[in-house]
């Protein structure tokens, strides 16, 4: 633990250096999306059966698609074993079975700044808010966008202090990865960093939610990918962390459910549009409410203490 500390330190001086650390109410500037094309996929296509547990995509999300291609009207789903997650989010229960308010902290590059969405309330934080109210009305629920765009993981951990600990947060989800590989990065380095950060928000007190890379025909072109996924799926077991498996769940979306690129992805072939966040922060919603409920439950039936 000292070394991984020394390291963490080490790399996050350096990182300060270079990188300014982001206000901690920094508004998300909206990035218009770029026209819907289809697009060539690196991979081919191969169905194979997998159980899906569908989630409708809500009116006030489906409807602004229609001027969007082909999106409009799809329903939102993906495999249950893809989207429960490992962990249960025993902070995040405590604080919603207390009453007070949830305090979420998003943190990443430019899939969680918005890149690529109409509007910054239809970036997956601005939406993952939206469906997290849905499931647990009546609770004050609020989520802090940290996304900047072009950031890799040290600069992300640079902006830990003024970007996430400042808030305060009972949970974490923290997006990570995709700038490494699109940048030819060796893994090894990398994978010091990603433990070295998951060390030092967890030191917190909050839950953390690892988030990897997007199925994207960019991201797929880049040899490192499957070494980056398998990595931080890596450092979710070795560290208990929970994984939202992004990757594996876009992927189903175009292999198994046969959608095209241009339903989930811009033409720049890297940024998620409108639809793609709505989806994902909808099955990532659905997945936090899947483990937090059953403690929330094992502290509602505890005995009074007073």
């Amino acid at each position: 633990m000292v070394g991984l500390a020394v390291v963490a330190l080490a790399v996050l001086t350096a990182a300060r250096a270079e990188v300014p650390a982001a206000a901690p109410r920094a508004k998300l500037s909206p990035t218009p999306a770029a026209a819907a094309k289809p697009l060539v996929a690196p991979d081919a296509r191969a169905a194979s059966p997998h159980r899906v547990q569908p989630a409708v995509m809500h009116p006030e999300i489906a409807a602004p698609l229609s001027g969007q291609g082909t999106a409009a009207g799809l329903l939102c789903e993906a495999p249950a074993e893809l989207t429960r997650l490992d962990h249960p989010l025993l902070h995040t229960a405590r604080r919603l079975a207390s009453g007070k308010p949830l305090v979420i902290v998003a943190i990443g590059s430019s899939s969680t700044a918005g890149a690529g969405a109409t509007s910054a309330a239809s970036s997956y934080p601005s939406r993952l808010a939206v469906e997290l109210r849905k499931l647990f009305p009546g609770r004050d629920i609020e989520v802090f966008n940290r996304g900047v765009n072009g950031e890799e993981t040290a600069n992300m951990m640079a902006r830990f202090s003024m970007g996430v600990f400042a808030e305060h947060p009972q949970l974490v989800l923290w997006q990570v990865g995709t700038n490494s590989v699109l940048r030819d990065r060796a893994l090894q380095p990398h994978s010091t960093l990603l433990h070295a950060g998951l060390a030092a928000l967890r030191a917190t007190g909050a839950d953390v939610v690892l988030i990897d890379l997007q199925y994207a025909p960019k991201v797929l072109a880049k040899p490192e990918t499957p070494g980056m996924v398998d990595q931080i799926a890596l450092a979710g077991k070795d560290d208990d962390i929970d994984v939202f498996h992004r990757f594996a769940i876009m992927r189903s979306w175009y292999k198994v459910q046969h959608h095209s690129f241009s339903i989930f992805i811009t033409a720049d072939g890297l940024h998620m549009n409108d639809w793609g966040y709505a989806c994902w922060a909808k099955l990532l919603a659905g997945s936090i409410a899947q483990a937090v409920r059953p403690p929330m439950a094992a502290v509602a039936g505890m005995p009074s203490t007073h």
